[in-house]
């Protein structure tokens, strides 16, 4: 996994603008957490995939980029790009269960730039389109690769369906047209993290170092006195 695609580094955010040591956030932090929590952020950290970024491309309800958040961060999906082309968006009271806490978000304001940086990165695009050929099973997730979903409405734009490495179908046999867009993020989400256990034995890609970061992250989520605890630390 090139570095570039793990978005945290050794110096964490806890405060806006304000940065903190890893090793002290698990010096200061971590030994405030009950040991049941501990072992849930160890086992959450251990599994997490970077390498397979979903991206979401003009998404209109944001109750859709909820439920596709959801799904991924249960899988262990981690890395998450939202393309915000439009500010027409449909607000909805629908929640996330807490997973967008626990997920690594970028947005962007169009997909050139989007493309750019997965380009640059050698992080291939697939793209899902109707008009695909080739099933979703037959794509080789076991390199860095971009799942990207479009709007609601029109599916992925024109330029990212151009830009694209893969473009796939899932296969519908009965009578609908389509999916709707969590439902097919799902589905295709679930596909990826079966095509990682038979291909690669595992999903995750995560390193120890990269671990040890996660666990430093979460633990900083999940204590709310951590940023006065810290801010006395480094006085």
């Amino acid at each position: 996994m090139s570095p570039n695609i793990f978005p945290l580094k050794s110096e964490l955010e806890y405060s806006t603008g304000k940065f903190a040591p890893v090793d002290m956030i698990m010096e200061k932090i971590w030994p405030l957490l009950t040991p049941e929590r501990q072992r849930k952020i160890e086992a959450a950290a251990s599994k997490r995939c970077f390498s397979i970024p979903v991206v979401l491309e003009s998404i209109y309800d944001r109750g859709n980029i909820s439920a596709v958040m959801r799904t991924a961060e249960g899988l262990g999906f981690s890395n998450f790009h939202i393309i915000e082309t439009s500010e027409k968006f449909k607000n909805s009271q629908r929640v996330t269960q807490g997973a967008d806490k626990w997920v690594e978000a970028k947005k962007w304001k169009n997909s050139t730039e989007a493309i750019k940086y997965f380009k640059d990165n050698k992080i291939r695009l697939c793209v899902t389109s109707l008009e695909a050929a080739k099933p979703l099973h037959e794509v080789d997730f076991s390199t860095p690769l971009a799942l990207v979903l479009g709007n609601e409405k029109d599916g992925v734009s024109k330029e990212m369906l151009e830009a694209a490495d893969e473009r796939v179908i899932i296969p519908m046999p009965g009578f609908v047209q389509s999916f709707n867009i969590s439902v097919a993020g799902a589905l295709c989400l679930y596909q990826i993290y079966q095509s990682r256990l038979h291909s690669l034995g595992k999903c995750e890609d995560v390193t120890p170092e990269q671990i040890s970061i996660l666990k430093a992250s979460y633990a900083l989520r999940t204590l709310d006195s951590a940023e006065d605890i810290l801010k006395q630390a480094l006085k």
